[in-house]
């Protein structure tokens, strides 16, 4: 598994490997260029959790994220008081990693 300090070296590594799309949160789903994707149309297969050192508000979870239709991208999420608001369903799938 890669390592990275910052987000943007998260986002920037993922891009090189071939993450090159950018995927949207949405309550019930991640959406790319019009597409929208359902929990079940997904999966994630790479997870980076950085804390902000100053400013709890500066944490962010980097996902990289396969869809079943083969587009590969980056979805980038603030977490604890920085969390986008989802459904259960959506918090469940972001949560669990398969190494």
């Amino acid at each position: 598994m890669h390592s990275y300090d910052t987000v943007s070296g998260a986002t920037n590594g993922l891009k090189e490997r071939g993450f090159t799309l950018d995927f949207n949160l949405k309550e019930n789903c991640i959406i790319c260029s019009g597409n929208e994707y359902k929990p079940e149309d997904f999966e994630i297969v790479e997870i980076h959790r950085f804390e902000g050192n100053s400013d709890p508000a500066d944490s962010a979870i980097v996902y990289g994220i396969k869809s079943k239709d083969g587009q590969k991208g980056v979805l980038v999420n603030g977490y604890g008081i920085s969390a986008n608001p989802m459904t259960s369903q959506m918090a469940k799938k972001l949560s669990i990693h398969k190494e």
